[in-house]
């Protein structure tokens, strides 16, 4: 038939149909054949876990890219703005204000070549990252460490043993220590008190070396205002970055600040020396009260002084502008006996003080603490690279007397009234007010200090008088290396 299938299509067509059939039957029921087809176990599949992890693989990689861009866009903004005896020695008119000389002329900050430091304008900003050029990647690692130990609590810890310590000799380090401090040149045997470390609580604090600290504050100044406890932690932190050595490089500019012996003074007011490898410099300026001092009647070799609590030192606020890091600290020298031998009068307003309430020993010093403190995050918008930090007190640990009543601390057992610190606040109430809700940061010593009571001078002093032990200082290496250790954390 026209149009029609012909006989040889069809039977094609069906012996193709039937042998099909045959094939499908077979692939069913021989397991041969199906050996070849790979089961369903092994066939690639996306679960829904690694879906996840792709997503957050991405976002990851995304957050890494933005922070990268980040960075790089504070680099460029950076880049472009970038510019003694227990009682103390009594205040000689050397320490009064305005006999400083004339300083040099102010060098230029530089900025180091090899990286890019990312500053925060944040007032709030506790720390800096340092990213070297082309590693952005290093960089994101600091942010995420600086992050986790934003708002760590240094003060909350306890103390452990660590046999490397300590980071220099106290026999050797006879340039920047004075031999009234360093107790291995007196009659004390035991050193274990040489060998605690202070441990954090809720965050790790970055091991001290020399090479770190000079690399962190190149082309930087940091100043010491304060009383013996300050000179003791300047002193403690020369020896930490030199190692203890002598360190003929380093250079005495204490002229450049005013830092020179006058004719008949005991020593200068202060000291100033330079690494010349980073242009770094660190300096110690004697101000016992904090308070600027003036002669009531400059003619009279005799004179009262002017103490004017609600004056900051003239060293200090005509030096400022050269700092880059500022530690104040005061607290001993506030007794109506010292201000009396030191013919202290108190001045408010330019005028003698006539309020009750500031006439009252603590309370004329923490109107000083809270004036200075005042006054210098005042002037924080000014230098916005400045960090500024006032160091709570010190502790004395005078048992059964005070220094001239027959006060000891003879204990030489390490931590025997405890290791540890578990509190969030400070154990020096009016530093931690003075500081609140200023850009001043607290630089809190007081409660681990407190528990080292075997780390004093105590009968071992190379001067001691019979019967008088000084449990106010510490012997060197010792306490103080540690509150240069949360300093260094900080910077």
């Amino acid at each position: 038939m026209k149009g029609g299938l012909k006989v040889p299509r069809i039977s094609l067509i069906l012996v193709g149909f039937v042998c099909a059939t045959v094939i499908t039957f077979a692939y069913v029921k021989s397991p041969f054949l199906s050996y070849w087809t790979p089961s369903q176990d092994h066939v690639f599949q996306i679960s829904p876990d690694f879906k996840v992890k792709d997503e957050e693989v991405l976002r990851e990689r995304n957050r890494v890219e933005k922070s990268e861009e980040n960075m790089k866009f504070k680099s460029a903004i950076s880049n472009s703005f970038m510019k003694d005896n227990v009682t103390e020695e009594l205040i000689t008119n050397t320490e009064i204000e305005g006999n400083a000389g004339i300083p040099a002329k102010v060098p230029q900050k530089g900025e180091d070549l090899k990286a890019l430091e990312l500053k925060n304008s944040s007032r709030d900003q506790e720390n800096e990252v340092t990213a070297p050029v082309n590693s952005a990647g290093g960089a994101a690692e600091n942010m995420i460490s600086t992050l986790k130990n934003h708002g760590c609590n240094s003060a909350k810890g306890r103390w452990v043993t660590d046999d490397s310590r300590p980071l220099y000799s106290g026999s050797g380090c006879k340039r920047w220590l004075s031999s009234m401090w360093a107790c291995r040149l007196t009659q004390r045997m035991d050193f274990e008190y040489e060998k605690l470390r202070w441990r954090p609580r809720d965050c790790e604090m970055e091991d001290f070396t020399g090479v770190k600290f000079l690399k962190r504050m190149e082309n930087k100044t940091l100043a010491f205002i304060g009383d013996s406890l300050g000179r003791q932690q300047f002193q403690s932190l020369m020896c930490m970055i030199t190692g203890g050595e002598d360190r003929p490089d380093v250079l005495d500019v204490g002229r450049e600040y005013g830092l020179v012996k006058a004719r008949h003074a005991v020593r200068p007011d202060g000291w100033a020396y330079r690494f010349p490898s980073t242009q770094t410099t660190i300096l110690y300026y004697w101000s016992a009260s904090l308070c600027n001092l003036t002669p009531i009647n400059a003619s009279n070799p005799v004179t009262d002084y002017a103490m004017h609590l609600d004056c900051p030192p003239a060293f200090l606020s005509r030096f400022l502008p050269r700092f880059d890091v500022l530690v104040l600290n005061t607290g001993h020298h506030w007794s109506r006996g010292k201000l009396n031998a030191n013919r202290w009068v108190m001045y408010v307003d330019g005028v003698p003080n006539m309020n009750m309430k500031i006439a009252d020993i603590d309370g004329a010093k923490n109107f000083t603490i809270h004036n200075i403190i005042k006054w210098v995050d005042s002037q924080l918008p000014k230098y916005p690279g400045l960090k500024a930090f006032y160091r709570s007190i010190s502790p004395r640990h005078f048992f059964n007397g005070d220094w001239n009543t027959g006060g000891t601390c003879d204990n030489t057992t390490p931590l025997s009234g405890g290791k540890e610190v578990l509190q969030d606040e400070s154990s020096d109430a009016g530093a931690a007010g003075a500081v609140k809700g200023t850009a001043v940061k607290l630089l809190d010593i007081t409660a681990l200090s407190q528990l080292r009571d075997e780390g004093h001078i105590s009968r071992y002093s190379i001067k001691s008088t019979p019967g008088v032990q000084d449990c106010l200082h510490w012997c060197l290496p010792g306490v103080p290396d540690t509150w240069n250790e949360i300093l260094f954390a900080q910077l």
